[in-house]
């Protein structure tokens, strides 16, 4: 399959391109700039040039395609609940442009989108639709629409952690206060859990969404159910060398700042539906694996 990649030079989407053509599929990838143009083609990809904000472009690059992975998101943490009604209509155009085909469609979310809906967090569970939902269960939302117009959606939930060499998400946040601070901190005893997952089994992942071809079907790129925050600081302190130490609730945003709410979520999920459906066995090393192995130095 030719398959139109959004986010595709990024630090997910660039394991999900080698993943896609170490299969036999092409990649039309959506870039930004000259620089991530050629960062693709060095992949082995075909750049589109165009942005998110471009509905038109996203859906002409979806039409000149086979299927489509959306994975490109705007990480501006200031303009989040902007960020997440951009992506809905992100999704909603991209379907748009599908609708009538029999062409797949996977679409991202995370793990993060179901925090305090339960101890143990399966594909079964849905954000809620009112009320005090997360802000990236829109993109849900929006997916649910599309598939109810017809068109083959599946929606991957990403885990908080998506582990390995040059990740910059959340684990690399939790190193940076760490080092910032002179301690590597949990909240209270740290029982809280974040699932993970290695970016080469998450890329997996999502090229058998994609030739699975689901509609309206969910799944878990859930590795580890849940490694508690405590053993993700003492891991990290650690390797650089800090005491590991327990904040209470009432000093965490001292430490954590902006990250403070996230550094609490117990998000302990199971992906026992996604390896059953798809086949999928994760195999890459465990986000403490990685941590000792040095992913997250400097």
């Amino acid at each position: 399959m030719k398959v139109f990649v959004t986010g595709a030079t990024g630090y997910v989407g660039a394991a999900i391109v080698r993943e896609l053509l170490r299969n036999g599929h092409e990649v039309l990838g959506l870039t930004r700039s000259k620089a991530s143009a050629e960062t693709l083609r060095e992949l082995g990809g075909a750049p589109f040039e165009g942005d998110l904000g471009e509905l038109d472009r996203l859906a002409q690059g979806a039409r000149e395609c086979d299927a489509v992975i959306h994975l490109g998101f705007n990480h501006d943490f200031s303009r989040f609940e902007k960020s997440c009604a951009d992506d809905a209509e992100v999704v909603r155009a991209i379907g748009a442009a599908l609708k009538g085909s029999a062409r797949p469609f996977v679409v991202t979310s995370g793990i993060a989108v179901l925090a305090g809906m339960g101890a143990t967090l399966d594909e079964t569970v849905n954000p809620p639709r009112t009320g005090q939902a997360h802000p990236r269960a829109q993109t849900e939302l929006a997916a649910t629409e599309v598939s109810e117009s017809g068109v083959k959606v599946s929606v991957v939930r990403l885990s908080p952690s998506v582990h390995g060499a040059g990740d910059k998400g959340f684990v690399k946040f939790v190193a940076d206060f760490a080092q910032k601070n002179g301690v590597s901190a949990y909240v209270g005893d740290g029982a809280n859990c974040w699932p993970a997952v290695h970016r080469d089994d998450a890329a997996e992942l999502y090229r058998l969404a994609l030739e699975a071809a689901g509609d309206g079907v969910t799944y878990h790129a859930v590795a580890e159910q849940g490694v508690t925050f405590r053993a993700i600081a003492e891991a990290l302190g650690h390797r650089m060398g800090l005491p590991a130490v327990s904040l209470a609730a009432e000093d965490a945003a001292a430490h954590f700042e902006w990250f403070a709410p996230m550094a609490a979520l117990d998000l302990r999920s199971d992906s026992a539906r996604t390896r059953k459906a798809l086949g999928w066995q994760p195999s890459g090393p465990t986000l403490l694996e990685d941590i000792a192995g040095g992913a997250y130095d400097g």
